[in-house]
């Protein structure tokens, strides 16, 4: 059974050159809607910390079919349980707005014994979804990320409480965030995201630096970021980009309503 949910795109989310849904903050729209599947499933965050468990994310995929919404515009996520395997829950996934998919991909997920950290089996949830074979993006494969070749950047970062999640470890929006930020301003006003892999391997925590570097890849206009914690990789983020619209194109591309006040 497949769960959708409505979202306006709201001003933290929006990207300041179109003003529309940063691609980036779509991975947060896609994390709170697995949360709201697996609240009305009973299988949420706070109903398995009596159980000592919790909901871990290993790797995201997405792919960017079309500009993305504009400001308070209203988008829809759909999201189905499309693989259940002894250790990992695979999510697939479309968002759209105007009844049209703008972004689709998948999604890895573990559950893990909050004292050992160690996965689970996943058959404590064979009650609890239904799978529906539907795969967005193909059959779930193992991601072969490009090899890095010449470093353009690199940055380094202090964890800090806003970067905290109810887990107590650094959340994933912030990863993407730091990678992020070794990227140019120049570069993001003229090319937009296409793509986007995550694979995260290792916790962080507060007060943790971090050192993201970006590099090319043999893949035009497609990088790897690599953050790394005190030696040890901490995750792995590939984005690709293709060339923004012609500035001289309309990105308001409906009609705006603006209400005379007397």
């Amino acid at each position: 059974m497949k769960y959708s949910h409505n979202y306006n795109v709201i001003l933290d989310n929006m990207d300041l050159n179109e003003y529309r849904l940063k691609p980036i903050s779509a991975i947060m729209y896609l994390q709170d809607t697995f949360a709201r599947l697996c609240g009305a499933n009973r299988v949420a965050a706070f109903d398995l910390f009596a159980y000592n468990l919790i909901w871990v994310v290993g790797e995201f995929n997405i792919e960017f079919l079309s500009c993305t919404p504009f400001w308070s515009e209203e988008l829809t996520v759909t999201i189905w349980i499309s693989e259940l395997t002894n250790l990992k829950i695979y999510t697939d996934y479309e968002l759209s707005y105007k009844n049209k998919p703008f972004a689709k991909g998948n999604a890895c997920w573990f559950l893990l014994n909050s004292e050992t950290k160690r996965p689970v089996k996943t058959d404590i949830l064979s009650d609890k979804f239904n799978v529906v074979e539907e795969y967005s993006l193909g059959e779930h494969k193992k991601f072969v990320l490009e090899t890095p070749q010449e470093k353009v950047n690199e940055i380094s970062h202090k964890n800090n409480f806003s970067d905290i999640d109810f887990n107590d470890h650094v959340n994933n929006k912030s990863y993407l965030n730091i990678a992020e930020a070794t990227v140019s301003k120049e570069f993001k006003n003229e090319y937009s995201l296409k793509s986007l892999y995550i694979k995260f391997n290792r916790e962080s925590f507060l007060g943790d630096i971090l050192n993201c570097s970006t590099y090319t890849t043999p893949v035009y206009n497609t990088y790897l970021h690599k953050i790394i914690k005190d030696g040890k990789n901490i995750c792995d983020i590939q984005t690709s980009w293709i060339k923004r619209q012609s500035s001289n194109e309309q990105i308001v591309d409906f009609d705006l309503e603006v209400r005379n006040e007397k």
